[in-house]
């Protein structure tokens, strides 16, 4: 796995989007566990310094994919900050970098890139993925996979893309998501297993369990993680509380909660159900939630970032946004609401903005997908999705009551 670095270095590299997490409701059946490890996968951060246009629209053309059923699409033009890894395929391992995406399942390296060893064995299967905004297609092949010297997968299916949009200046992705969205990608198969899959399978780790956590961009601290088979208890600072996914449709088909949102003492919106997604970078909530907390902070629509912009004054009157979930409360403050200042021109907007990191979903609550807690959310709290158990959990960490942005 790359290490993490400056922030500096990282705001010359180019930018891809944000990786999903996304899952069926529906956990794997119980299986015996053969193994009680875990291991944890460093993830390197790049933030995109080229302009990005409208985060807010890119957002939404997200949320239209997810409500439509639709594979969510991974763009290379739109998303301001990534998480990447190094993973080694075959023996000897050559190290690709990798979009790590839990929205999808199918794990691919470009043609040009991918090197065949003694390891590598074609299936004669063909895959084929349509996203959102592109698509990505070749031979399907089995390989060993190296995700650290703890997480090494034997006969791992990899898509051999001979076509592919998106992910310049990346090799391809490695997915994470649940087995159910690779039905139908290759030709010879009805699905194939996940990373995640064969790593239990094979007793590398002991439950289907992924802790995500992410450092704010603007903190200093670049790095990132996802831990398999457990969550990393250094890095919270409560308990984790977890909450079942929810029953309600289309919500339900991806990592889909239940909740309410309060600003201050005021409610904004009533609980209702939602997903949990680090493929989204803002916070999005329902149209009729969405003009509650614009009339509250008094923020106004920039056409440049496509966010809510305010003045110095209305920052210092923001009040906390409260977040309940399972009947515990999450405590987003106004610092957490902003995007980070240093990042301003990353997104489009003016060095001296502040920009609220709230958007509009673009439609209005009772549609079953009412909020999307994206990357701004994640990036104060830990996560835990527990596909064994078909629930999500949260936890404070050393940023959720952080200042830096």
């Amino acid at each position: 796995m790359v290490l993490s670095t400056s922030l500096s270095s990282l705001l010359a590299l180019p930018v891809l989007a944000f990786f999903s997490l996304s899952a069926r409701a529906s956990p794997h059946p119980p299986r015996t566990p053969l193994s009680t490890a875990a291991s944890t996968l460093k993830l390197a951060v790049r933030i995109n310094s080229s302009g990005v246009k409208n985060i807010a629209g890119a957002d939404r053309a997200r949320v239209r994919d997810l409500q439509a059923g639709r594979s969510s699409s991974i763009s290379a033009t739109n998303a301001a900050t990534i998480y990447t890894a190094d993973v080694g395929v075959g023996s000897p391992a050559t190290y690709y970098t990798l979009l790590i995406d839990t929205g999808s399942s199918n794990t691919w390296i470009k043609d040009k890139a991918y090197k065949k060893t003694s390891t590598s064995q074609d299936t004669g299967g063909k895959f084929s993925i349509t996203y959102g905004s592109g698509s990505v297609s070749g031979e399907e092949y089995t390989d060993i996979v190296t995700l650290n010297s703890d997480l090494v997968i034997e006969k791992q299916s990899i898509g051999v893309a001979s076509k592919s949009t998106g992910l310049d200046g990346l090799d391809g992705l490695l997915g994470v998501g649940p087995v159910y969205l690779t039905q139908g990608t290759v030709s010879n198969v009805d699905e194939v297993p996940t990373v995640t899959d064969n790593l239990y399978t094979q007793g590398t780790i002991g439950s289907e369990v992924l802790g995500v956590f992410f450092a704010p961009a603007s903190s200093g601290d670049s790095s990132g993680e996802l831990t398999f088979g457990s969550y990393d208890a250094s890095k919270i600072t409560g308990d984790i509380n977890y909450v079942p996914i929810t029953s309600t449709s289309p919500a339900s088909g991806y990592w889909g909660i239940d909740q309410s949102i309060a600003y201050g003492t005021t409610s904004i919106l009533t609980e209702t159900a939602g997903i949990v997604d680090t493929g989204t970078t803002l916070i999005l909530i329902a149209t009729d939630a969405f003009r509650k907390y614009q009339s509250a902070t008094g923020g106004t629509p920039d056409e440049a970032t496509g966010l809510l912009k305010i003045t110095s004054d209305q920052y210092n009157q923001l009040s906390s946004l409260y977040f309940t979930i399972g009947g515990v409360t999450y405590e987003l403050t106004p610092n957490g609401q902003i995007w980070p200042r240093s990042l301003n021109s990353a997104i489009g907007g003016t060095t001296d903005g502040i920009y609220l990191v709230v958007g509009d979903i673009g439609s209005n609550s009772g549609s079953g997908l009412d909020f999307i807690n994206g990357y701004c959310f994640l990036e104060r709290f830990y996560s835990v999705y527990d596909t064994t158990n078909s629930r999500v959990g949260f936890s404070t960490t050393e940023y959720t009551y952080a200042t830096s942005n």
